[in-house]
């Protein structure tokens, strides 16, 4: 078993092959600063190199998933080149998530925001703890979102409620995910560890070729454009981010 070091990112393994890595920021609601940002993605391409890892669990440590962007560590980019690094930097992320090789359930609880909200979705079997709620307020930052969420969101809600949740930034509770499939379990929130290491032990036990060739599968199949999506993202969050506007409304926030 192998313990990964990171500076904002707990990443530990059980002796049945389940590797949890946890948003380890707790005062700060795990919200992302860009140490956490390139914590994340290390953590997931370390778990998916290691042969000892068989199935994630990602979570947070403390009374928050992830609270979106670090309002108070917030540097805003001054160029287009630092602000193509931190979107680049997020997508990797999102990446390392998506495109990894192990099957990863998420253990979501209290806020998922922005950004959190994102890699919440990102998981293959996300579960959410019953007090969990979530919500999109980029556009209201004039801002746009990353994660390959206009991709992946619209093929689980169809595109006009993707629409609705996107634009005007509404709050779901963990009962609304889960009816409207973002959600795949939801669990009391003193249940939800448990629950999440059960499935991922299971995950876990299958056999590693079929397992990896499933995930690799469904997701060029139903994410062909996920890609894509990435990129017009980053374009997008780059011009948010190039707009004097948007430093306003991020203080306002």
């Amino acid at each position: 078993m192998t313990d990964f070091q990171y500076d904002t990112v707990l990443s530990t393994q059980t002796a049945d092959g389940v590797r949890t890595i946890s948003l380890n920021r707790p005062k700060s609601m795990n919200a992302m600063n860009r140490q956490l940002i390139d914590d994340v993605a290390r953590a997931f391409d370390d778990a998916n190199a290691d042969p000892n890892t068989r199935a994630i669990i990602f979570t947070g440590q403390g009374r928050a998933f992830c609270a979106g962007d670090d309002r108070h560590e917030h540097v805003h980019p001054e160029t287009e080149a630092q602000a193509r690094d931190l979107v680049d930097a997020i997508q990797r992320a999102t990446v390392a998530i998506v495109y990894g090789a192990k099957p990863v359930v998420g253990a979501i609880n209290g806020w998922a925001v922005g950004g959190g909200f994102e890699w919440a979705i990102n998981c293959d079997f996300p579960i959410w703890a019953d007090s969990a709620r979530a919500f999109f307020p980029e556009v209201s930052l004039n801002l746009f979102v990353t994660g390959a969420v206009t991709h992946i969101l619209p093929s689980l809600v169809g595109p006009i409620k993707a629409r609705e949740m996107l634009y005007f930034g509404d709050r779901y509770s963990a009962a609304d995910l889960l009816d409207l499939g973002v959600a795949w379990r939801v669990v009391p929130d003193d249940a939800l560890m448990a629950q999440a290491n059960q499935v991922a032990a299971q995950l876990a036990s299958l056999p590693t070729l079929s397992t990896r060739a499933m995930k690799r599968v469904l997701n060029h199949a139903t994410t062909g454009g996920l890609h894509q999506a990435l990129h017009l993202e980053t374009e997008a969050t780059i011009a948010g981010f190039m707009d004097p506007e948007t430093t306003r409304l991020l203080k306002q926030f």
